[in-house]
């Protein structure tokens, strides 16, 4: 690969990990962002001498062995296109440092609960002495963490990643579960979003391992039409003992290798009915690597998980502040709504990427006594719940949105940040959403 000229699109983490993981492998790394690059990355290529641009790609990005794309970008985007018609080979950042990979892939993609189930087999992983590191969508990319060299990757992959894979291949693969979302990438189909989930698995073979959710119908029926050669794990809250994972009189069995670890509901760190499959994939997980179930019991029983995701701001005259910012579609939201007890004020709304709020009728109607939309168009949002909620409230900044819940607020009630929608058209992402809400709720 000496001397090849790889053109990479986006200057963020993944793009700037491909462009120092290329330079190292002999090859001629050109960033172009059509945006900007934020310092701390410009100053890394800088630092290098790796050439860039900003604000525009220009006829540079033709000049090209191979291009590394931005999961940002979408495959239908005119660049692209002509990219293709130059027959430049496209892939995503995590099929370009799979080629560097020395160690073995724990790949995890899924609607809900990649983030958790990373970080958490992650946990287990460090915990148990091995050299891992979680990375991906999540931490570093897989190519800054390539270049420091690690047994295992535990990697949080998306959709967009998987569309520009070609030889990437997972030891073991965890498919959390298949949701809509994204829809607007792929052509408001449900079906085409589900296959996209389901190129984690067509490079495995006998000797790989695919962890599925049985209680996930859409995960069971893409399974049915894909041809798999890895070995099937499935993970179930039914008292099913053929899962890998599954849940009687209140407890967890995993059995793996006819060796079986036992654990009660109560004994797991995170609690929510969507985090006992979380707790059951990390686990299966760890069992497949011969992690000792001693191990994997006390990473389950003292984990915390990351920031934005069902995190308990505060407590102020009786009103508890959740901010689950991290949840950017429904069936995150639908976790989220379903886990609170007390009657909820529900902060939502943002970027609309397809979402079917339907899903979110029942639980609204039971649980919900005052919505605030949060955005710059939230009209879907207002129509989808206009005639299941008291009160509809529209906010323009985050500190208006949560001193309207304040007001709304009664002491025993629960304001829950849950969006169910993207951040972009307010925020640069989930993470500044998330803390602009904490500041928020400081600021009371």
């Amino acid at each position: 690969m000496n001397n090849k000229r790889i053109v990479i699109l986006g200057g963020g983490e993944s793009g700037t990990g491909a462009a120092l993981l290329a330079q190292k492998a002999g090859m001629k790394p050109f960033v172009s962002d059509n945006g900007a690059i934020k310092d701390c990355f410009t100053d890394e290529l800088q630092r290098m001498n790796i050439p860039y641009e900003v604000h525009g790609h220009t006829s540079a990005i033709y000049n090209a062995d191979l291009v590394v794309k931005s999961p940002g970008i979408p495959d239908e985007s005119q660049t692209i296109k002509d990219l293709r018609a130059n027959d430049i080979e496209i892939i995503s950042e995590i099929e370009f440092a799979w080629r560097f990979c020395k160690g073995k892939v724990i790949g995890i993609t899924g609607a809900n609960g990649k983030t958790t189930t990373t970080l958490l087999t992650n946990y287990i992983f460090e915990s148990a002495g091995l050299r891992s590191i979680a990375a991906g969508n999540v931490g570093y990319s897989f190519s800054r963490a390539v270049m420091a060299g690690y047994d295992y990757y535990i990697l949080e992959v998306s959709s967009f990643q998987l569309d520009g894979i070609t030889g990437f291949k997972p030891h073991i693969a965890i498919l959390t579960n298949i949701t809509p979302d994204h829809l607007d990438r792929y052509h408001n189909s449900f079906q085409e979003y589900a296959q996209s989930k389901m190129r984690i698995t067509m490079n495995q073979d006998e000797h790989d391992h695919l962890i599925v959710c049985a209680d996930d119908p859409k995960t069971m029926e893409m399974l049915a039409q894909t041809p798999v050669k890895a070995q099937i794990h499935r993970i179930t809250l039914s008292a099913d003992s053929s899962a890998a994972a599954y849940l009687k009189d209140n407890t967890i069995h995993i059995e793996i290798n006819q060796k079986r670890t036992d654990m009660t509901l109560e004994e797991l760190a995170l609690q929510g009915r969507h985090n006992v499959y979380n707790s059951m994939a990390a686990g299966v997980a760890s069992r497949l690597v011969d992690i000792r179930k001693e191990n994997i019991k006390q990473c389950l029983s003292d984990f915390k998980n990351a920031g934005h995701r069902l995190e308990k701001v505060a407590t102020i005259h009786g009103v508890t502040f959740i901010n689950d910012s991290k949840a950017t579609n429904v069936n995150s939201t639908w976790f989220a709504l379903e886990s609170q007890r007390d009657p909820i004020i529900w902060i939502a709304g943002g970027i609309d990427k397809g979402n079917d709020y339907s899903k979110l009728t029942e639980l609204v109607k039971e649980r919900v006594d005052v919505l605030i939309c949060l955005g710059k168009d939230n009209r879907k949002l207002v129509e989808a719940f206009i005639d299941h909620v008291d009160v509809i409230q529209q906010a323009n900044s985050m500190q208006e949105a949560v001193n309207m819940a304040y007001q709304a607020a009664h002491p025993g009630e629960t304001v829950l940040l849950s969006p169910a929608c993207a951040s972009f058209d307010l925020f640069e992402n989930y993470e500044e959403r998330g803390e602009k809400f904490i500041e928020a709720v400081n600021n009371l």
